[in-house]
């Protein structure tokens, strides 16, 4: 039943608004008026009945009722036989509406009006589509060990083609016994492709500043053929045994771990890295489809985020010997912590220029994800 509660949880903290929205139609009362537990009972039911397709009504429904306390099972009831006998449709806001976006999407008013100052409202609602829609599993191939076409065959999938590194697939045949045995592991293309641009190079030095839980770490040993030091910092020093358990698994040694505030710069390593990754600390509303509870967080905590991440930043370039390569990545869609945050250190730190890098048909000094385009 595992895959059941997981996709449950999931499933209802992604739609949370919609969830309410349909239960305050259906029992004509404010749902912060209910009961938590009748509430939560209500979701899970109006959850399986409008957005599963797996599970007969009547199960959703005993079910739901079964787990409300005893004093709320008749409304549980009555609310989800009423939803049921009308064909479980719902009824979404018209598209003029003010909460149109909120409610279709189950995204906070207030993030839709600063995705909406962002991309535009019609950008906004693709990109909210997109948070919605099932995605292939992404891993990253254990090229020390098989190339990326061997794992695909294996995996019964495809090579991705944002970064050849990687595999897409729809199956969980094998996945969980590859990722064991160490020979692919789990990451977005899009953090893989974070790794590709940084083009470390066997007997290179590389810092990456912030790098747990170790995945663009791995990423660039790989890419260094497991020859040369890669110097994997990061603040929470609990986090470190995830990237050392991690490395020994798929069978790399150059990793070298250690607590380290990314502001703050080891003496010893200043001016001497080839190549750096900032994978700077941000608000991750680029990763909403994968971890939906991040669009329900206070929209007031994005204001400090671009000062931290400037600071990240100017510590990481202090690494870079002259020449060197510094990549600042994040996954979040907010522009004050992507261009504003690297405009801003340009400006300030003229020792350092855009370097192209090839992405799609052409080259680029910078580019931004979107779900709706990128996947």
């Amino acid at each position: 039943d595992r895959g059941l509660y997981t996709a449950l949880v999931y499933g209802v903290t992604e739609r949370l608004i919609t969830l309410d929205y349909i239960i305050g139609s259906l029992s004509g009362r404010p749902v912060h008026t209910l009961d938590e537990e009748v509430l939560c009972a209500l979701r899970l039911g109006v959850y399986q009945l409008a957005f599963m397709d797996r599970i007969p009504p009547h199960a959703a429904v005993s079910q739901s009722v079964s787990m409300a306390p005893a004093k709320g099972r008749g409304f549980v009831n009555a609310v989800l036989r009423t939803f049921v006998r009308e064909g479980c449709a719902v009824s979404m806001p018209e598209r003029t509406d003010e909460n149109y976006l909120s409610v279709r999407y189950s995204v906070p008013e207030s993030l839709c009006r600063a995705f909406t100052e962002w991309f535009g409202a019609d950008t906004t609602e693709q990109i909210f589509a997109a948070f919605l829609k099932p995605e292939e599993t992404a891993l990253r191939v254990n090229t020390l060990r098989n190339t990326a076409a061997e794992a695909a065959e294996c995996l019964h999938g495809s090579v991705s083609a944002l970064c050849g590194g990687c595999v897409k697939t729809a199956s969980f045949d094998g996945v969980l016994e590859g990722v064991e045995a160490g020979d692919w592991f789990v990451q977005d293309e899009a953090s893989a492709l974070c790794a590709h641009i940084l083009g470390a190079r066997p007997g290179e030095t590389v810092a990456d500043v912030c790098a747990a839980p170790g995945g663009k770490s791995f990423a660039v040993a790989m890419d260094m053929e497991n020859s040369g030091k890669i110097y994997a910092f990061d603040l929470h020093v609990n986090k470190l045994s995830l990237i050392q358990r991690g490395a020994k698994k798929l069978g790399i040694s150059i990793l070298q771990t250690d607590e380290r505030d990314a502001r703050d710069p080891l003496t010893d390593l200043i001016g001497k890295a080839d190549r750096v990754l900032c994978d700077a600390p941000c608000s991750g509303l680029g990763v909403i489809g994968k971890k939906p509870d991040i669009k329900y967080k206070d929209m007031d905590t994005l204001d400090r985020l671009p000062g931290v991440q400037y600071e990240v930043l100017v510590g990481a370039s202090a690494y870079v010997r002259s020449g060197g390569i510094l990549v600042y990545s994040t996954c979040t869609l907010n522009p004050a912590e992507n261009a504003g945050v690297t405009d801003r250190f340009l400006t300030e730190h003229p020792a350092f220029e855009p370097a192209p890098f090839s992405f799609g048909e052409g080259e680029q000094s910078s580019v931004t994800l979107l779900p709706h385009m990128h996947g």
